[in-house]
This record gives structure tokens, C-alpha cells and sequence, in this order.
């Protein structure tokens, strides 16, 4: 299943755990894995706390610390930063399946992250069925 995702800014997290789990439970699948991936070289996803909207933020603010947008980068579409974000984030995370339901934390939420927005976006779900050891 493909997800979309709509931006609002140039870099934002965005929580897309519920549809994440709207697409596991479509499946039908009761045990397995979860591949969650970003088909952008200027996009993430990352897992990360999703009950305090601050986590996302501070996180945001120190990526756009380390990564500042002028700092005399060469490539000419002006977007590099944004690929430097999204090589230190990663473009896919894989979650387990038990019991029909992703296997995530408490606290834990799955984000697409935005670094060169904003943008209309894809995610891609896939579901492996089966019981890993």
C-alpha cells in the first residue's frame, strides 16, 4: 500500500502511525514484519516518541543545526541539505507485526520526515507475512 503525505514546510515530522496501522490491519496478516519506505532522496522516515509534539521539534532543530541550509554546499538545485538529513535519518524503518497490530512502544510513533518541503509525498507499506526467529 502507498501512502500520501502533504507538507507544510520546508522540514516537519509527521506522524503517519495510525495510517501505517490502517494498511497493516487491511492486510489481514496477524504475524510478520512491517517495511516502511520513503521513495525521496530529500525525505525520511524515523520511529521516535509521538506522545509530545516537542520531541519532534527538538528534533527538527537540532538536524537543522547540524545540517545548516547555508553552508556553502555545490550542488546547484540548492537542496542539499536536505539530502545530507535524509542520509543521516535513513529512508526506511521495519517494524514487527504481532497480533494484527505493529509492535511499537508505548510512546513510539513512526514519522515521514520532511527536509526539502513543501512537497506531496509518497510512503511505501509492505507486509511480509510469516514468523521470524
Amino acid at each position: 500500500m502507498d501512502l500520501s503525505v502533504k507538507t507544510r514546510s520546508q522540514t516537519e515530522l509527521v506522524d503517519i502511525t495510525a495510517e501505517v496501522r490502517r494498511a497493516v490491519a487491511g492486510t489481514g496478516v496477524r504475524e510478520g514484519l512491517c517495511l516502511v519506505t520513503v521513495p525521496h532522496t530529500t525525505a525520511g522516515v524515523t520511529i521516535n516518541e509521538a506522545a509530545d509534539p516537542s520531541v519532534a521539534a527538538d528534533i527538527l532543530m537540532v538536524l537543522n543545526q547540524m545540517v545548516p541550509w547555508q553552508a556553502g554546499y555545490r550542488h546547484r538545485e540548492g537542496n542539499s541539505p536536505a539530502h545530507v538529513k535524509s542520509t543521516l535519518v535513513g529512508v526506511s524503518q521495519t517494524v514487527a507485526i504481532a497480533n494484527g497490530d505493529l509492535v511499537l512502544g508505548t510512546w513510539q510513533g513512526i514519522f515521514f520526515c520532511e527536509f526539502d518541503g513543501p512537497r506531496s509525498r509518497q510512503v511505501h507499506v509492505r507486509v511480509l507475512e510469516g514468523r521470524f526467529r
